[in-house]
């Protein structure tokens, strides 16, 4: 069987739509997580008018949230067996990542490729140039011939269907 980049051939890869719907998938997960977190600190502020508990519910609300944010998407690719390279999102829509020299997701393959590359390099440092590189990161699949992000390439992953 012939390989390229570490895959046999006949693997299938991600559609660009899948991957969105992913990203969206786990975006409305977290941001229901958020809401959950966050409930309680506004309710008391709203009913404690001018209490001090709702408030720092609020803000160990959003820490919290801010931590999970971070490390959700690496947390859930490192898992074992068929669910390597997968988050929430990509599970439900059958797709998973894939690092190109073969080996399975772990906590550093996950962090890099989720938070290094993907959230700091081209969500953070990409916001200082227009957002331009985080645009070019999300739509550089519809015309790579391998259905390739920005980001895969860097962190020299792909999309697959699992």
């Amino acid at each position: 069987m012939a390989r390229t980049g570490g895959l046999p051939a006949n693997v299938a890869l991600a559609s660009w739509g899948s991957r969105v719907g992913a990203t969206l998938l786990d975006g409305l997960l977290l941001t229901l997580v958020g809401a959950v977190l966050l409930a309680p600190g506004i309710v008391l502020t709203i009913v404690n008018n001018g209490g001090a508990i709702g408030p720092i519910l609020i803000v160990l609300g959003v820490l919290v949230w801010i931590v999970l944010g971070l490390v959700y998407a690496a947390f859930f690719m490192q898992r074992d067996g068929p669910r390597n390279g997968q988050t929430l999102g990509k599970q439900a829509l059958s797709i998973r990542a894939v690092r190109m020299d073969g080996q399975p997701f772990n906590w550093g393959a996950g962090l890099l490729r989720e938070l290094a590359i993907k959230q700091l390099l081209f969500g953070f440092v990409g916001g200082f140039f227009l957002s331009i590189p985080t645009i070019l990161d999300f739509l550089w699949p519809l015309w790579d011939d391998e259905n390739r992000a920005l980001h895969d390439m860097v962190a020299s992953t792909r999309v697959v269907r699992a």
